[in-house]
C-alpha cells in the first residue's frame, strides 16, 4: 500500500502532520509503509518507555487478550488489583484509580482535590498551579494550563486556578487564599519547553503547603515511570506529595493513567468518579508488564547512565555550534537552539529517518526509550550534528 491510497482528510485536521503512515516498530525503530526506517527520540512523546512493540508487552496483551477484556468497573479483576497494589508498594501512595489518559487522571485529581476542599477546608477549591504549566486538553485540565496558547480557546474556562511562577516561593504564596485546597504542578514541565522545578523548590513546596494544610499534587504523566532515573520524580527531591497522577510511560504505548492518593486525601465517595473501561484488565495487564521492567533497580540505573551520556553528548554538540544550554533530567531533555529553528530542525530530521520533537520553536525535545542503546545515542548526535552543519547553525547563532 502507497501513502497515496490512504483517505487522509478523514481525520480532523487538528496538527501538522507528515504524509508518512508507520505501519511498524520495534525497540527504538518505526518503519513507514514505502519500507522507510525512522530512529525514533520522540517514542509517542515519552509513551514507548520500553521501545516499539517490546515482548513483555505484546505478550501480556495477547495472554489477557484471550482470557478476559473487560468485565466492567462495576467488578474487580485481577489484572488491575494487581497493578493498583504494585504501585502502592512502591510509591508513597496509600490508594489509586485507574483512567485511560494523563489528562483524565489530571481531571481526576482536581476533582479529589475540590472534594478534599468540601470536606476539610470549608469548601476551599482553588488550586495553584504554574505558568508554562501543561495537563491536559479537558477543559478543566486546559484552565490549569499555564500555557498561552490556551488562552483564548474555548470561553470560558473552568474557573479556579491561579498561576504562580515556576521555582518562585513567593509567587506561591502571594496566591494563597482561604479559598486555596492544593498547590499542582509537572516537576519538569515538558511542553514549555523542558523547565525543571529544582529539589529545592520541591521540598520548600511541600513545606509550604504542608503549613497551609494544602494537597500537593505532582503531575508526573511525563516525569513518572523511570523516565527521570528513579522510578517516579518525587524521589529526587525526597519528599511526599499527597497526590500523584500517572499517565504515558506506565502503558508503555497502550491507553493507561492512573491517580494516585494518600489515605488522607482519599475522599471519593461512590458514584464521584468512574468511566466505562477504567481498570480494564487488558491495560492492566500491559501496566504490569511495564513496572515489572522498569521498576528493577538495574534497569533504572541503565536509564539514568543513558540519560547522563545522552546529555554529555548533546552539551559537547552545542559547544561545537553555539547553542545553548541542556536542560532536564534523565532521558527527559531538551536541548536550547537560541534560535526558533527547532521545525526546521525536526522536518530535516524527518526527511533523514531520525524523529525529534521541538515543544517549543528555539528547543528541541528528546524522550527516547528507556532502554535506547548507546549506539542509539551516537547514531541521533551523528544525524543531529550533521543537520546543524549543513544548515550552518553555528553562523546563525553567532
Amino acid at each position: 500500500m502507497t501513502t497515496a491510497t490512504h483517505a487522509f482528510d478523514a481525520l480532523m485536521d487538528i496538527t501538522a502532520r507528515p504524509q508518512v503512515v508507520f505501519v511498524r516498530g520495534k525497540g527504538s525503530y518505526l518503519w513507514d509503509d514505502s519500507g522507510k526506517r525512522y530512529l525514533d527520540f520522540v517514542q509517542g512523546w515519552a509513551v514507548n518507555c520500553l521501545g516499539h512493540s517490546p515482548d513483555a508487552i505484546a505478550d501480556a496483551l495477547a495472554v489477557q487478550s484471550a482470557a478476559l477484556l473487560t468485565p466492567s468497573p462495576a467488578f474487580y479483576n485481577a489484572p488491575s488489583l494487581n497493578l493498583a497494589k504494585a504501585l502502592i508498594e512502591k510509591s508513597c501512595f496509600d490508594q489509586m484509580f485507574f483512567a485511560n489518559s494523563g489528562a483524565e487522571a489530571n481531571e481526576g485529581a482536581i476533582k479529589l482535590a475540590r472534594k478534599y476542599g468540601s470536606l476539610h477546608k470549608n469548601g476551599a477549591h482553588e488550586i495553584i498551579t504554574f505558568e508554562g504549566g501543561f495537563h491536559g486538553r479537558t477543559l478543566a485540565t486546559m484552565s490549569a494550563s499555564g500555557k498561552k496558547a490556551f488562552e483564548p480557546l474555548f470561553e470560558p474556562k473552568v474557573s479556579g486556578f491561579r498561576k504562580a511562577r515556576l521555582n518562585d516561593l513567593d509567587s506561591v504564596k502571594a496566591l494563597i487564599t482561604p479559598s486555596t485546597v492544593a498547590v499542582m504542578l509537572e516537576p519538569i514541565q515538558g511542553e514549555a519547553g523542558v523547565w525543571p522545578a529544582t529539589d529545592q523548590f520541591l521540598r520548600e513546596l511541600r513545606a509550604l503547603t504542608g503549613e497551609h494544610r494544602l494537597l500537593l499534587i505532582l503531575d508526573e504523566i511525563q516525569t513518572g515511570v523511570g523516565r527521570t532515573g528513579k522510578l517516579f520524580h518525587y524521589e529526587h527531591a525526597e519528599i511526599e506529595p499527597d497526590i500523584m497522577t500517572l499517565g504515558k510511560g506506565i502503558g508503555g504505548g497502550v491507553p493507561l493513567a492512573v491517580l494516585l492518593a494518600t489515605e488522607k486525601a482519599s475522599c471519593f465517595a461512590h458514584g464521584d468518579q468512574g468511566g466505562t473501561f477504567n481498570g480494564n484488565p487488558l491495560m492492566c495487564a500491559a501496566g504490569l508488564a511495564v513496572l515489572e521492567q522498569v521498576s528493577k533497580p538495574e534497569f533504572l540505573k541503565a536509564a539514568s547512565d543513558a540519560g547522563q551520556l545522552l546529555a554529555s553528548e548533546l552539551q559537547k554538540l552545542s559547544a561545537r555550534h553555539g547553542l545553548g544550554e541542556v536542560r532536564g533530567r534523565g532521558l527527559l531533555l531538551a536541548l536550547d537552539l537560541k534560535l526558533p529553528i527547532g521545525a526546521s530542525i525536526v522536518a530535516q530530521a524527518f526527511q533523514r529517518g531520525l524523529l525529534l520533537n521541538s515543544p517549543q520553536p528555539d528547543a528541541l525535545r528528546f524522550m527516547p526509550a528507556l532502554n535506547v542503546s548507546r549506539a542509539e545515542i551516537a547514531k541521533m548526535i551523528e544525524c543531529l550534528d550533521a543537520i546543524m552543519t549543513d544548515a550552518g547553525v553555528a553562523r546563525q547563532v553567532a
